[in-house]
C-alpha cells in the first residue's frame, strides 16, 4: 500500500533563528467573538463590571482579577506594574501593597491612578481612571489576617522596590521570620502595608470587533451620576 505522505508536500526544514523571530507587524487577528451596545450594558458601572468580571471567570481565564496598575510620581514620570484585585464595592476598586514601594510613594505623592482589565482570551479590556485614596485601618488588617500564611511573612520580608543584593537576602530574612512565627501563629500587621481605593471617574469598557472598529463605552462622571458614551476607537 502507498504511504499517504508520499504525496504530501515536501517537509520544510527547520526554521532559522531569524524565521523564528516574529514579524510584529505581522501579528494580528481579527475579533468576531461579540458586540457591545448601549442598550446591553447596566447604567451603574459597577453592576457593569461584575457582570464582565463574572464572564472572565466562567470563561476560566488565569488570575481575571490581574490588573495593569499606572501611577505617576510628582514630576509626571509613569511606571506600571500587573497588581491584583482585592476587594470592589460602590466607592471603587481596592489593592494593597507596600506603601513604601514605588506605587505606594507614588500613590501617595500624587493620587491618580489607572487600571487595566487586560481580558485578551475574550476579546475584552476595562479602564479605570480616577483618584486614589488609602485604605481604613481595619479593613487592612482584616485583609491582611485572611492571606496564607507565607504571604503574611513575605510581606515583612520584602522591602519592596528597594534595591538587594541577591536573591539569598529575601531567603534568609524569611527563614528568620519563619523561626519566629511559625505555622499557625499570628503574624502581626506590618506598619508599612496597605491598601489603596482607585476611585473611578471614568470607567471604559472595550470590546474587539471586526476591522478594528472596536465597541468603546465610557462611563464618565457627571453631576453625581454617570454619563455613558461612546469613543472612537
Amino acid at each position: 500500500m502507498q504511504d499517504p505522505s508520499d504525496d504530501a508536500a515536501p517537509r520544510r526544514p527547520p526554521a532559522s533563528p531569524q524565521e523564528r523571530r516574529a514579524d510584529l507587524a505581522a501579528l494580528r487577528r481579527s475579533y468576531e467573538r461579540d458586540v457591545l451596545v448601549e442598550a446591553d450594558v447596566d447604567p451603574d458601572p459597577f453592576v457593569q463590571f461584575r457582570r464582565w468580571f463574572d464572564d472572565a471567570v466562567g470563561a476560566g481565564l488565569l488570575e481575571p482579577n490581574a490588573m495593569v496598575l499606572a501611577t505617576a510620581d510628582t514630576h509626571g514620570a509613569p511606571s506600571a506594574r500587573t497588581v491584583l484585585l482585592k476587594g470592589l464595592d460602590d466607592r471603587g476598586f481596592v489593592l494593597f501593597t507596600n506603601l513604601l514601594s514605588r506605587k505606594g510613594r507614588e500613590m501617595r505623592a500624587n493620587p491618580q491612578a489607572s487600571l487595566v482589565f487586560p481580558w485578551l482570551e475574550i476579546d475584552r479590556q476595562v479602564v479605570v481612571c480616577g483618584t486614589v485614596e488609602e485604605v481604613d485601618r481595619p479593613e487592612t488588617e482584616a485583609y491582611f489576617r485572611s492571606r496564607p500564611h507565607g504571604s503574611r511573612l513575605g510581606a515583612w520580608a520584602s522591602e519592596q522596590s528597594t534595591v538587594v543584593a541577591d536573591r539569598s537576602v529575601l531567603e534568609e530574612r524569611y527563614t528568620d521570620l519563619q523561626r519566629r512565627y511559625p505555622d499557625g501563629t499570628d503574624v502581626p500587621v506590618p506598619d508599612h502595608w496597605g491598601g489603596f481605593r482607585v476611585v473611578p471617574q471614568t470607567v471604559e469598557l472595550w470590546q474587539g470587533r471586526p476591522s478594528r472598529l472596536h465597541d468603546r463605552l465610557r462611563y464618565r462622571r457627571a453631576d453625581g451620576g454617570w454619563v455613558l458614551e461612546r469613543l472612537a476607537p
